[in-house]
């Protein structure tokens, strides 16, 4: 018996520990993923199938229209989705009315109309590419829904009302359908993932300050490319937060005060950074209090938020500030100036951290004036800023129309009776890819995707659907093209192949009211297809697409030219400013690791443009308060540094020695003066000494 008692009880732990494993398992992130996939794909496939009955019901001429938007519309999130479906609704309703509007006014000649249609379509891919949110899919879909409705009632404009109006109820049914589907049947909400990637990012925050406090080489550098993607990153998942239907969702308010707070941090702890290896590492040439404080800020990070992580961070500030009034009391040597700059910044960088905590934790909430927790930095915020550049946006605006006007110019010129609608999918690849520096990669995953669609739509038109009898049966047979392909979708690698896939099944099948199997068209169709996708291929390669080293060196010259305009005056806040640089090192991180050349010092740049920028933008706002030699040395100055990063056509490094000295010279005659704002003023002289890359001379001249 005793035998058999522990013979059971072993089984049980095997079997236990069994359990556990494949629990283990499961929670994996690769499993979880593929279970994502599969639900995505079986929710899609259910509002497709909802979307095609419902316009079979009603009797709408081509519902496959309907299956197609599904797809088109569907996202892995209930946000996404209904942010998609909205914007497709907006985007479907202004194309379709421009193209009512265009296409009869231009009926007499179809080179006039062709033009038109493309110069619309052109107008809203720039839009999009301006607009750079998920907004940017309404101007998208304004674009080629003109392109589909309008080419190919070039030749035909009297049925153009007509076909607008039945294509925006086919859409209408199929937006409908899939935002109830994502939104009610086991939705996936958007807010718990941005709350985690939040997290996260406060944990990456954190991680940059330690690891400039600790002088840990070479990991300061990465902190900050990994938090500047971060927070693009966060604000991509925030814009769908509004449509997430959430109980609740962070406050857009708070996010975008805890926005601010990160993006001042990657500047700052580079400002932190380069004192402390002037100063020394671990402040060993510091006063020893400064040193003292360095260690308990340090240990203060590490640990975990509590109320007396609160508490320390108080007082922490009043000790930082103290060594900073102290230390800037007497600001004759150029080691208490820039051991008082360094003990300010600390006490800007731990009230930073402190406010992000305060604020996630309090992010669905709406404080009261009496019960709002007091923050350290200003609570008026700016939130994301994003890089928009018009010349850029024309160029790939240009580059598509002309590429639809050579394929009008053929299809006019040959009378090749498919060529409306090679040339209406023509318009789609145009805008729909056209949102990328490089876009042919992703039309080429794109056809090969129609490829399989294609093979795929052939054995259904010619084997399956003529053995069809009933809407049951015909769900059943194309349940597994369909949930395989959107499971692919789900999946960002294959999205476009899977498109490829789930949008040419619907229309080459003929989903319709009736079977047609008509082998001459569906040929045809195929042709059309391929010839406007490959022809898409050449043109975007040619007129669309935009070197990576063309696009870097256009972020580096606006972000030059910008910093002479702040020198100027003509500026936009500091926040705004701060977000504006760090979206644009957000844009440079994908480019710099698509370029293949040693760009290692690209994004050191980009961050030197930031805190120059930051820097004679302060100075700017001081001098008006600022009269005499001082007041008119500090124009003198910014007049210098406007020139010399403002200079058109600059692309190079920017020689920037010479002004090393009048920062130098300027800084002495305010040490010795009795000015009101002194402290403030020595502290941005140093901060844009050491952002123009003078810590080298810095260095010997407190050196023993």
């Amino acid at each position: 018996m005793t035998t058999g008692n522990a013979a059971n009880t072993s089984l049980r732990k095997a079997s236990a520990a069994m359990l556990r494993a494949g629990l283990d398992a499961l929670r994996t992130p690769a499993i979880r993923a593929d279970a994502d996939a599969i639900l995505f794909s079986a929710k899609s496939f259910a509002a497709a199938m909802l979307a095609y009955c419902i316009a079979l019901h009603i009797g709408l001429p081509k519902p496959f229209w309907a299956v197609v938007t599904v797809y088109i519309v569907s996202q892995t999130s209930v946000g996404a989705s209904l942010s998609r479906g909205v914007y497709r609704f907006a985007g479907t309703i202004a194309g379709a009315v421009a193209t009512v509007a265009i296409v009869p006014n231009c009926v007499n000649d179809p080179i006039v109309c062709s033009a038109v249609l493309a110069g619309w379509i052109g107008l809203c891919l720039f839009f999009s590419l301006l607009d750079r949110t998920p907004r940017a899919y309404a101007f998208v879909l304004a674009g080629y829904t003109a392109s589909l409705i309008g080419f190919p009632s070039v030749l035909d404009p009297g049925t153009v009302f007509e076909t607008a109006s039945v294509r925006v109820q086919e859409i209408s049914i199929g937006i409908l359908c899939a935002v109830l589907m994502h939104r009610y049947v086991v939705p996936k909400r958007m807010t718990g993932q941005f709350t985690g990637k939040l997290s996260a990012t406060l944990q990456d925050a954190r991680r940059l300050a330690a690891d400039v406090l600790s002088g840990t080489p070479g990991t300061s550098r990465r902190d900050r490319n990994q938090l500047a993607a971060d927070l693009l990153a966060l604000q991509g998942l925030a814009t769908h937060l509004p449509y997430d239907a959430a109980p609740m969702t962070p406050r857009r308010e708070k996010l975008q005060l805890v926005h601010d707070r990160l993006a001042r941090l990657l500047p700052l702890a580079t400002e932190i950074e380069d004192r402390m290896h002037v100063l020394g590492a671990r402040g060993d040439r510091a006063p020893e209090e400064l040193s003292a404080l360095l260690g308990d800020v340090g240990a203060w990070i590490a640990t975990a938020g509590t109320a007396e992580r609160d508490g320390a961070a108080a007082h922490l500030i009043g000790r930082a500030r103290a060594i900073r009034n102290h230390l800037g009391a007497d600001a004759s040597t150029l080691g208490d100036r820039l051991a008082a700059n360094l003990a300010g910044h600390l006490a800007e960088m731990i009230g930073l951290l402190q406010d992000c905590d305060r604020l996630v934790r309090t992010i669905g909430t709406v404080d009261r004036a009496r019960d709002a927790a007091p923050l350290h930095g200003p609570r008026r915020a700016k939130g994301y800023v994003y890089h928009r550049d018009p010349w850029m946006a024309a160029r790939a605006a240009l580059g598509a129309m002309v590429g639809i006007l050579i394929g009008c110019a053929f299809w006019i010129w040959s009378a090749w009776p498919e060529g409306g609608t090679a040339v209406s999918i023509l318009g789609v690849c145009c805008t729909l890819f056209g949102n990328v520096d490089t876009p042919v990669p992703n039309v080429i995953k794109y056809m090969v995707g129609s490829i399989h669609g294609v093979a795929i739509s052939l054995a259904y038109s010619y084997v399956i659907l003529p053995q069809v009898t009933s809407f049951t049966v015909l769900v059943a047979v194309l349940a597994p093209a369909f949930l395989f392909a959107g499971s692919l979708q789900a999946r960002l690698p294959t999205t476009f192949r899977a498109l490829g896939i789930t949008l040419t099944i619907p229309i080459l099948s003929g989903l319709g009211p009736t079977y047609t199997g008509d082998f001459a068209g569906s040929l045809n169709m195929v042709i059309a297809l391929f010839a406007a996708v490959g022809f898409a291929a050449v043109s975007m390669s040619l007129f669309q697409t935009v070197p990576v080293d063309t696009a870097i060196n256009r972020l580096l010259h606006v972000s030059r030219r910008d910093v002479g305009r702040r020198a100027l005056g003509a500026a936009p806040s500091e926040a705004h400013w701060t977000s504006l640089m760090i979206d644009r090192t957000a844009l440079l991180l994908p480019r710099l690791r698509a370029s293949g050349k040693a760009y290692s010092d690209v994004l050191d740049d980009t961050l030197h443009h930031l805190r120059i920028g930051h820097a004679a933008g302060q100075l700017r706002n001081t001098i008006p308060r600022t009269e005499g030699e001082v007041g008119d040395k500090a124009r003198d100055l910014l007049l210098a540094v406007a020139a010399r990063f403002g200079a058109r056509g600059r692309t190079g490094p920017v020689d920037h020695t010479d002004l090393v000295p009048r920062i130098e010279a300027l800084a002495a005659l305010i040490a010795g003066s009795s000015i009101k704002d002194r402290l403030r003023m020595l502290d941005l002289l140093i901060d844009l000494r050491f952002a123009l890359g003078s810590d080298e001379t810095v260095k010997r001249e407190h050196s023993p």
